[in-house]
């Protein structure tokens, strides 16, 4: 199950794990609050800008078993703010880590952007049955093509914005190179500033002859991933 609370925020409720990925629940298109989130066991994070980080440090704070997962430079500073560098996990690009009593694997990947704190990322989940592409903050870039080889993602989440990410004519390339059935845009419609819409990503999309389908989630829905791919 995935669940959207606009900008790059999102839930993923996989293999019996729960699992936030660039946590700003705070931002102006929630319907929700950063209390109201419970249960939850991993808190991954893109890179260190603060609409990424975003309410990281209250949500674990509320959730002491769950572990923050980022670049290595970003989990340590994360570690120290939430008072217990233990539960952070700090990685680097490349391949899959092994995180202790969690089976599913994550995978950090490239992006084109900048970041506080240590290299920004993108993040690849894999569970039993979906594999998920969450871009992190991104120009299009020619590793789109070997992550779509190497890790073949159904769902890729990725901004459309543009400004400071991918505008949808950027983005439908990335589609192109990443061959997913289920596209999800976010990082728009946040501030004026981000002018890219997931209409205009459809269009392009249909106009080079791809086959993936643009799933425009409102903030607060939930989608079945079973029913999309």
């Amino acid at each position: 199950m995935i669940k959207y609370y606009g900008h790059s925020a999102f839930e993923l409720q996989l293999d019996g794990y729960k699992i936030l990925i660039d946590p700003w629940i705070s931002n102006p298109l929630s319907p929700e609050r950063p209390a109201q989130i419970k249960d939850v066991d991993l808190i991954i994070v893109t890179h260190g800008h603060g609409d990424h980080v975003g309410d990281v440090v209250s949500i674990a704070k509320n959730n002491p078993k769950a572990r923050v997962v980022a670049i290595y430079e970003l989990a340590e500073h994360l570690g120290r703010q939430i008072g217990d560098p233990g539960r952070a996990v700090g990685g680097n690009i490349g391949g899959p880590m092994k995180i202790d009593g969690v089976n599913l694997k994550i995978a950090l990947t490239p992006a084109l952007h900048s970041s506080p704190y240590g290299a920004p990322t993108g993040v690849i989940v894999m569970a039993k049955d979906v594999t998920i592409y969450h871009a992190g903050d991104t120009s299009v870039m020619m590793d789109m093509k070997l992550i779509g080889e190497i890790y073949s993602p159904q769902v890729a989440m990725l901004p459309i914005g543009g400004h400071f990410t991918m505008d949808p004519v950027e983005a439908a390339k990335a589609v192109e190179l990443l061959s997913p059935k289920v596209v999800i845009p976010m990082h728009y419609a946040t501030f004026p500033v981000l002018y890219g819409r997931p209409e205009e990503l459809e269009a392009l999309v249909k106009k080079k002859g791809l086959p993936a389908k643009i799933v425009a989630m409102k903030p607060g829905e939930r989608l079945d991933p079973k029913h999309v791919l």
